[in-house]
């Protein structure tokens, strides 16, 4: 269970992260080194291991530059617990708001999923051996039950309701069986398994206000297990084999989890590999709560007091049980367009060390996202028309056209980054996606001259290029 998470030198890590980011070389190498540390860290003497703190990031950019791409794509190479979470969204202790530990709890409940999902993939085929052996059990039990009918041949359907229920003969022993079952031979038959879950007792919903959620987290799982609730019982049900191996499979699978070790590997990955991307930082930062502000300030500046212990290394109580924080890394981002990196409180500055600086994206960088990641903008439209059976295709001067009209987008509005290019494709193949159906077997073909003569007139309509691009 507690399986060597895969380790990549730093120019591999930036090498991967090519794959999917354009540009971005910095923040790709900041980030890289972060993670191998993680890893050396692991590698030193046991009385210095845990003096070695993780080395945080800020990464400073407009929207749409790559940030949360970056820090995304980096817990996927990891393997590691990772949460998305906007600071804008938590306020101080006292007030109406989400209270910062919460971004912990949440980690912690994605890391003892995950490690669930590998142990059931790990258990699987042991699994799916058991279902088998049960579903040939209630095969042999149905065949000794009294007949309802008989075909010509002498094999028995027990059917009540009319419904066949197995058909299987006299002469059938367990193993011509399980060579039946595997053959596919008795999927539409159907058996009777028992379920659990959704009892017709009462059922118990619990809303706790934003803020308390430390103290209503786990009451209903205390309560979903006992009698009387949804969930605590337990009813015959009548499907066909292949849904019966399915349900058997998972019901054996989490049989077989040791649920106690589960926990303890999630706990252990959330405290030494899970990363937290503080998305929206600069939001809390204006004004910092200091020099006596008032209203919003105050808040911005309580929050930032909060999040300090758990950056600087806390324990925060969770459902599974109590997490560290001392190892968790945290990658805080922002545009600080209206504040400064200054303007957060001095003790977590400090806590962010590393700070990085990402680019502005321009026409050349545009063309290479619409063409070079592994996903690409062009690659996921061509593979969502070919759905339909058109085929898309776009020239090389109708890319480059793409790329100038969003960055001359960008440039005279809002820089919104590259996710200015969603919205020019959109409005580009509004026509080709609606008529889809009606062009099976056909081809269509984006030129220069289309781009111009659909983008050119709204981008060149101040006021309608605001409502459309």
């Amino acid at each position: 269970m507690n399986a060597e998470l895969p380790v990549f030198t730093p120019r591999e890590t930036v090498s991967e992260l090519d794959r999917y980011i354009v540009g971005q070389h910095k923040a790709k190498r900041a980030v890289a080194i972060a993670l191998r540390n993680r890893w050396r860290r692991r590698q030193v003497p046991d009385e210095l291991r845990d003096e070695i703190a993780p080395k945080n990031i800020i990464m400073i950019g407009p929207t749409g530059v790559g940030k949360t791409e970056i820090a995304r794509r980096l817990a996927k190479l990891a393997q590691a617990p990772f949460i998305k979470v906007e600071a804008s969204k938590f306020t101080e202790v006292g007030y109406v708001g989400r209270d910062v530990e919460s971004m912990i709890r949440d980690l912690t409940d994605l890391a003892v999923a995950m490690v669930k999902m590998e142990e059931r993939e790990r258990v699987q085929a042991a699994a799916e051996k058991r279902a088998e052996d049960r579903v040939l059990d209630l095969l042999l039990e149905q065949r000794s039950a009294p007949p309802l009918s008989a075909t010509s041949s002498g094999t028995y359907a027990v059917a009540p309701d009319g419904v066949t229920v197995a058909v299987v003969s006299e002469a059938d022993d367990r193993e011509s069986l399980r060579k039946k079952l595997r053959a596919g031979k008795l999927d539409d038959a159907q058996v009777v398994v028992q379920t659990t879950g959704g009892g017709v007792g009462p059922s118990l919903e619990v809303f706790g206000a934003q803020g308390l959620e430390e103290m209503v987290f786990n009451l209903k799982d205390a309560l979903g297990s006992l009698p009387g609730f949804a969930g605590g019982k337990t009813k015959e049900k009548r499907v066909a084999v292949r849904e019966a191996l399915r349900t058997i499979a998972a019901d054996e699978g989490e049989k077989m989890l040791d649920l106690e070790a589960v926990v303890q590997c999630a706990l252990d990955r959330v405290q030494q590999s899970g990363i937290v991307f503080l998305d929206e930082i600069d939001k809390i930062a204006l004004g910092g709560g200091r020099g006596g502000g008032q209203g919003p300030d105050v808040s911005r500046g309580g929050v930032q007091r909060d999040l300090l212990p758990i950056v600087e290394g806390s324990s925060v109580t969770t459902k599974h049980g109590v997490v560290k924080t001392d190892h968790i890394l945290f990658i805080a981002a922002g545009a600080f367009h209206e504040a400064k990196v200054s303007d957060l409180i001095p003790e977590l500055q400090g806590r962010f060390p590393i700070r990085v600086e990402l680019e502005s994206l321009g026409e050349e960088e545009f063309l290479r996202i619409l063409t070079e990641p592994r996903a690409s903008l062009v690659r996921q439209y061509e593979a969502l028309l070919a759905t339909e059976g058109v085929t898309l295709t776009f020239t090389e001067g109708a890319l480059r056209e793409i790329a100038r009209v969003a960055f001359e987008a960008n440039t005279r509005l809002e820089n919104i980054g590259a996710r200015r290019l969603h919205t020019v494709m959109e409005t580009l193949l509004d026509d080709a996606s609606f008529r889809a159906p009606e062009l099976r077997g056909q081809a269509v073909e984006i030129d220069a001259e289309l781009v111009s003569r659909k983008l050119g007139e709204v981008l060149d309509d101040e006021d309608l290029s605001r409502y459309i691009l």
